[in-house]
């Protein structure tokens, strides 16, 4: 695992190595530690690491180039960075990785997307990943996953359904029997860093939210994942603060200050404007202003995005100059803050700094002035319900799409699941189960006894796995095959009298054991080979052979030397048994397949061929071409 990746070994052999796409490896090996513990030295060897693969080009080590360069830009905060790295590590991993690989790519592609606050795209990456999870489950990305969605939920405010996917997420991780990885590590951190947001914002629950926050940073401290420390003290400070332990709060607040190794210092400028208002609570006043300015100066690195910690820092050096008898000083600061917070656009900001100042004239009894703040703050609260009511019908829009997105499939899901029970009912001709059993009773009538037993031993075991599979939503191919494979040979020995032989290939890429179809999907087409094609043959042959398409889904092909269609349907005309049955049989199956693929368009997923020969130009046979979706196996 990337956790126990031996560091001070891989530098030495960096070092002395001269061959560049080694050199390479090396380097993807190192960052795949120091992304998470060292972020300033993979942010070095990235850039090491994208110049040696411009001169070997080498897509999984291209793939890894971007998919580290953009966790270390969003670490950085460099968001349209990230977004662009994760594009292109999106088209390698389509062309070449594996279904785990992509499901991975958009469960970290979501939370790119939640810092852009590009929330629907966010919605469709999370969306996406659970379709390939759902095919293939993964603990380890299930908890991702669900930790995505999570937040998702924190963003939009849902405090509650927040902790549920919180405490969801965290249970698969702890579930998981083998080791984690230093990313799940990390993921587990942001698990408890946003069940502390969710149980401080909503419920007010300290106590909670102190927990989870100190449990982030315990997850921190043993894996020494450094990234996000400073922000996390900063959070047990705050908590701290919220249950008036101020005490605590100074100590956590102080360590945040003491980590100066960080991506940017908006976490300890957090630590000393938070520090400086719990001196202003213990009334140390003559400690608060060196705090506020400490903030200030760390702020001004990124200004853009600190207009609401100016805002705050302003509002509590006002409130320190009220409180000190300072009123002229207090009223600077307070216009102060106004301006910030009219350039930040946070209605709820604004309004709460209208408020404040309406509040401070009102005092020194400068009432036109604190009316006028008043009516301003009464206008902006009614423009941000007008604006918190707009953002909420967006936020509904987007949840209606992707719950509609979910319930579509749910619904295909349950369509399949009938059409799976209609066509099972249909599956065995009668005529079939007929000829066998009077075979069979043709051996015990001859007295030969050994073969009549043999083969009521099979007829009785096909017809036992026929149930068996009626309850089964999905099977293995291997099982399929070995359905196939006793339905072809009890048509060879009992109905045909060695006058039918058969074959099944398999593509070696095709791993029979794990990969899962729809139950019993090909053999309404094998009967209707033999029933409608080599009945009257003297020597029939069915070839039946497998081809793995890509990761979604394979082609069987059923091939047969029978009389062709125009011929039997001729045949059909005179014998409405078969017609019905074909109907029953290839038709539902036919639906099944276009419920299964999830898609309500009239798509053909069964493709029918005559076979003809080039000289004579007489039909030789019919070739049926089956799409089947690969889906999990999962075993009621």
């Amino acid at each position: 695992m990337t956790r126990f990746v031996n560091v001070h070994q891989l530098e030495a052999d960096l070092k002395y190595e001269i061959r560049n796409i080694e050199k390479a490896k090396i380097i993807d090996r190192l960052i795949s530690k120091y992304a998470y513990t060292n972020i300033h030295r993979a942010k070095e060897l990235i850039t090491e690491q994208y110049a040696l693969l411009k001169e070997e080009k080498t897509p999984p080590l291209e793939a890894n180039y971007h998919l580290y360069a953009a966790f270390i830009e969003n670490q950085f905060y460099n968001y349209p960075i990230a977004e662009h790295h994760f594009k292109e590590a999106l088209s390698i991993i389509k062309d070449g990785g594996d279904l785990k690989q992509q499901a991975e790519l958009y469960i970290d592609f979501a939370g790119i997307y939640i810092n852009l606050d590009k929330l629907k795209e966010a919605h469709d990456y999370v969306d996406k990943a659970r379709e390939y999870l759902n095919r293939y489950p993964d603990k380890i990305l299930r908890g991702r996953l669900i930790c995505r969605e999570g937040y998702i939920n924190l963003y939009y405010g849902d405090y509650g359904p927040a902790v549920e996917k919180f405490l969801e997420a965290d249970k698969e991780f702890n579930t998981v029997k083998s080791p984690l990885s230093l990313k799940d590590y990390y993921f587990l951190s942001l698990i408890h860093s946003g069940l502390g947001n969710c149980y401080e914002q909503s419920s007010k629950d300290m106590e909670k939210g102190v927990k989870n926050y100190l449990k982030a940073l315990e997850i921190c401290h043993e894996n020494n994942l450094g990234t996000r420390l400073s922000w996390h003290y900063l959070n047990v400070g705050k908590a701290f603060m919220g249950l008036n332990n101020l005490a605590k709060a100074e100590q956590y607040y102080r360590r945040a200050i003491e980590i100066t190794d960080i991506l940017n210092n908006d976490a300890r400028g957090g630590a000393y404007a938070n520090l400086g208002y719990c001196y202003f609570l213990q009334e140390r006043y003559e400690e608060v202003p060196g705090c506020y300015d400490m903030a200030e100066q760390l702020y001004r690195e990124n200004p853009e995005t600190n207009y609401s910690n100016f805002v705050n820092i302003e509002n509590w050096r006002a409130k320190l100059h009220t409180t000190l008898g300072d009123r002229a000083q207090a009223e600077q600061h307070f216009i102060k803050a106004f301006s910030y917070a009219n350039k930040k656009g946070d209605g709820e900001m604004y309004a709460e700094i209208c408020r404040n100042i309406s509040g401070f004239y009102a005092e020194i009894e400068d009432y036109k002035n604190a009316y006028d703040y008043l009516v301003l703050n009464e206008t902006v609260k009614q423009k941000r319900k007008e604006k918190l009511n707009s953002r909420k019908i967006l936020e509904l829009e987007v949840k209606y799409e992707s719950e509609k997105r979910r319930q579509e499939a749910e619904m295909l899901r349950l369509q399949a699941s009938s059409l799976q029970l209609k066509a099972l009912r249909a599956q065995m001709n009668p005529h079939f189960m007929y000829n066998a059993l009077n075979s069979i009773q043709n051996y015990i009538t001859s007295n030969e006894l050994k073969d009549a037993s043999r083969y009521l031993a099979k007829f009785a075991h096909l017809m036992r796995q026929s149930l068996d599979y009626s309850d089964l939503e999905v099977i293995s191919l291997e099982k399929e095959v070995q359905f196939l494979g006793d339905y072809l040979m009890i048509n060879e020995k009992l109905r045909f009298r060695d006058k039918l032989k058969h074959q099944i290939i398999i593509d070696p890429e095709i791993e029979p054991d794990i990969f899962g179809i729809p139950t019993m999907i090909v053999q309404p087409y094998v009967e209707n080979a033999i029933e409608h094609g080599l009945r009257s043959r003297d020597m029939g042959v069915v070839k039946i052979e497998f081809q793995l398409i890509d990761d979604f889904s394979m082609l069987c092909i059923v091939e047969d030397n029978g009389i062709g269609r125009d011929k039997a349907r001729e045949l059909q005309s005179l014998d409405d048994a078969y017609r019905k049955h074909e109907s029953k049989g290839t038709k539902i199956t036919e639906e099944r397949l276009r419920v299964l693929h999830n898609h309500t368009t009239d798509r053909h997923y069964i493709k029918t061929l005559d076979l003809i020969d080039n000289f004579t130009k007489e039909p030789i046979g019919t070739r049926v071409e089956i799409l089947i979706p690969i889906v999990e196996i999962q075993l009621k």
